[in-house]
């Protein structure tokens, strides 16, 4: 399996998605748009991830990589490649696609509860209420045939499928304790109170055994993407 990674900042990495792909034995590539590298043509790639970062998908005039990025998410899922995004990952492949992403309500960072709505039988079922790790300010509309797959409380689109291939989860699965520890010690500054944003303590108090749930469910969302399916659900 070839996978391709879009990486954003230096210290947000693939988390538990590593782990997984080296026991399927995935070969590597990365694009670290931070230091300038290409981007990837779009094909002879199993799987593109898309990660997270503090920018935002609006900041084209400072960080003009942004709009190359986006019009390569649009020719690699026009060619129906499988995609997951996470958080800005996410939000860039709304914007890609056409759909607004703009500063929520109210910025959402630390454990908190999301929950899957109903959709088509074909589609990813998230659990109907699980609790995960959140860092983003800001939050997309969905794009034209997406499906809503998340909502919570503060952010009523937390996660959308498009086919059968892109999935984009605003919210991070594959977070770990070092990958945590990484953003508090980078973005601690975005730490300002508020209804939905833990402290530095809260954050690191949470037990190993939080991390382990976020991140077998990452697995499934991985295993869903990249693994045969019957012909009707494809």
């Amino acid at each position: 399996m070839n996978v391709h990674v879009l990486q954003h900042a230096p210290f947000e990495g693939l988390g538990s998605i590593g782990p997984w792909l080296e026991r399927r034995r995935a070969r590597m590539g990365w694009t670290r748009l931070y230091a300038g590298d290409p981007l990837p043509a779009p094909g002879g790639v199993d799987l593109l991830i898309v990660l997270g970062g503090p920018m935002s998908v609006n900041d084209e005039g400072r960080l003009p990589w942004l709009a190359a990025e986006k019009q390569a998410l649009r020719d690699w899922i026009a060619r129906d490649g499988p995609v997951l995004g996470v958080c800005l990952g996410a939000q860039l492949i709304a914007s890609a696609l056409g759909a607004r992403v703009s500063r929520a309500a109210t910025p959402e960072i630390g454990w908190f509860p999301i929950e899957g709505v109903p959709a088509p039988d074909e589609t990813f079922r998230l659990p109907r209420a699980c609790t995960v790790f959140h860092w983003h300010g800001e939050t997309f509309d969905l794009p034209a045939g997406a499906v809503r797959l998340a909502r919570s409380a503060a952010c009523e689109n937390q996660a959308f499928q498009l086919g059968r291939r892109v999935i984009a989860l605003q919210f991070h699965l594959e977070m770990t304790r070092g990958g945590a520890r990484a953003l508090v010690e980078n973005c601690g500054d975005e730490l300002i109170p508020g209804p939905y944003v833990q402290t530095e303590r809260e954050l690191r108090a949470v037990p190993v055994t939080g991390y382990a749930a976020i991140n077998a469910l990452m697995g499934d969302v991985l295993a869903y993407l990249v693994e045969p399916r019957p012909p009707d659900l494809r």
